[in-house]
């Protein structure tokens, strides 16, 4: 890790007796470590890009962006490139079993309530679900998705949860699940939802702040 091996060698040293799972802790920080890696590169790159083409900036477009670029990278390190940090280190897997991968939808998280523990059922089912309900909360604010906002947001999750899953197998760093799509999307279409509700409420708020205006 190059930002956060002190922090984490605190926890590891004082709480990683008393956590339990412990290897996903180790995976958040070190998720965590790559993001803040590769925006800075990104942040390197945008810049660059805006100072040649010499356009005056939009700093609530490129916020948004940025905060999309934050998302996306946390969620392909925690999910796909757990096990590399730079991209040279990528190494495809050398034993593709399809057998491995899960068509039938529910049926293995189904099996995860009979597991010893109810951890795996709940991050497997919550987990899948609140990772997406970003996405559909951040996609609505992008100008290309100002229409058909539903069909395009959950066009691109489910897009998103399928290239997840094939990155996994073709990597070797997860199981290929058709659940994992599935809660996926419905987490997209909850963050869309959740967008919806927050912005017809700012909208007659605002609105109303506008009416007593006028009328004063």
């Amino acid at each position: 890790m190059l930002f956060l091996s002190k922090l984490y060698d605190f926890v590891l040293q004082h709480y990683s007796q008393g956590i339990n799972h412990f290897p996903l802790v180790r995976l958040i920080f070190v998720s965590v470590d790559k993001t803040i890696f590769y925006l800075i590169v990104y942040l390197a790159i945008r810049i660059s890009i805006l100072f040649f083409k010499k356009k005056k900036i939009n700093f609530k477009i490129e916020g948004i962006k940025l905060i999309l670029a934050t998302y996306l990278i946390l969620l392909i390190e925690l999910t796909v490139l757990r096990h590399v940090y730079f991209p040279w280190d990528i190494r495809f897997s050398s034993d593709y079993n399809f057998h491995s991968v899960n068509l039938e939808p529910l049926i293995e998280t189904i099996k995860l309530t009979n597991g010893q523990s109810s951890f795996d059922f709940v991050y497997n089912l919550y987990g899948n679900i609140l990772w997406f309900v970003p996405l559909g909360i951040i996609l609505p604010r992008l100008k290309q998705f100002k229409k058909y906002t539903l069909v395009k947001s959950m066009l691109v999750g489910i897009g998103l949860s399928i290239a997840i899953e094939c990155g996994q197998f073709i990597l070797g760093s997860g199981i290929s699940d058709i659940d994992d799509v599935i809660f996926n999307s419905l987490g997209t279409l909850i963050g869309c939802g959740l967008y919806f509700i927050l912005n017809r409420l700012l909208t007659k708020k605002k609105y109303l702040k506008n009416k007593r205006s006028t009328n004063h």
